[in-house]
């Protein structure tokens, strides 16, 4: 009987730490803060972010910038290399993906101490998050084309330029010595702001933006459509109470920043990336101070 029970509890047990690893395999994101977001959101085929083809150079080259939800810091990255930025920090709310953007960080550093020496190979084989690896790649172009250019960034260049955050943008966090920025991008964060902070929590995001911008800076901002909020509202209680009380939908942010939080100008950049067979299909804006 007890030598019964005693199995019965082994099996018990077995069964609970079977279930727990199921459970730990479920990834909850409470803020969007998946891992590999980016593997996930993006084509394994693609060079690189096909959301870089719609910004343009001036808006990064020799500016001060700032990512706000960077995740893995793939992004923050691709921009410091490709545009050239004078600085961009990556701010996210998870600790884990400031760790993830480090790493990322140090392994582009490590590509790019390999480059001239590796070529081509190094570009083809080095991934990062699913992606083919565009700092490699363009690196890799550019010690080919034009070794001495003023903007062939350097392994030491990258920890100068790039830097990752730990903040929570709308509830506490604020720039060193009241710094401002001259481009702030947010691509596909909006949401998770709205659903976890509600219609309030939003304006606090575009009025701390507005804030932020230097006068005629760009905000570049990535929405998800309202059909993704009713997808994950139910990740919290949190934010399934707050997708019931919304009252501003994604529709309305055009006319929210223009008219009430001050922005003077948008423009729609969307069809740069039309074309791109990619999981991004939605709207992209950019919005001048």
């Amino acid at each position: 009987m007890e030598h019964h029970q005693r199995a019965r509890t082994g099996g018990e047990q077995q069964d609970t730490s079977a279930t727990t690893q199921k459970k730990k395999r479920k990834e909850v994101a409470l803020y969007g803060n998946y891992r590999n977001y980016y593997g996930y959101r993006i084509g394994q085929d693609l060079e690189e972010d096909p959301r870089l083809k719609a910004m343009k150079k001036e808006w990064f080259e020799d500016k001060d910038c700032l990512d706000i939800g960077c995740n893995s810091g793939v992004i923050t990255i691709a921009i410091a290399q490709k545009f050239s930025c004078r600085s961009i920090l990556g701010i996210d709310i998870d600790g884990a993906r400031v760790n993830d953007a480090y790493w990322t960080l140090r392994r582009k550093v490590k590509s790019i101490r390999t480059v001239p020496a590796g070529g081509d190979k190094l570009a083809e084989s080095n991934t990062v998050n699913c992606l083919k690896d565009p700092v490699a790649e363009s690196l890799n172009k550019r010690a080919k084309n034009d070794c001495t250019s003023p903007h062939h960034l350097q392994e030491g260049d990258f920890y100068d330029i790039v830097s990752f955050k730990k903040g929570d943008f709308i509830q506490n966090w604020h720039p060193r010595d009241n710094k401002s920025y001259d481009t702030i991008i947010c691509l596909s964060v909006s949401k998770w702001v709205h659903l976890n902070w509600g219609d309030e929590g939003l304006i606090t995001l575009f009025s701390k933006v507005w804030r932020l911008l230097s006068p005629g800076g760009v905000f570049i901002l990535e929405p998800q459509p309202w059909k993704s909020y009713y997808d994950n509202r139910l990740v919290s209680e949190t934010t399934r109470i707050n997708y019931q009380n919304i009252k501003i939908r994604p529709e309305d942010f055009q006319d929210i920043l223009l008219d009430k939080i001050g922005f003077r100008m948008v423009e729609d950049i969307t069809s740069s990336v039309s074309g791109c067979k990619t999981g991004f299909k939605r709207p992209i804006l950019a919005f001048w101070k």
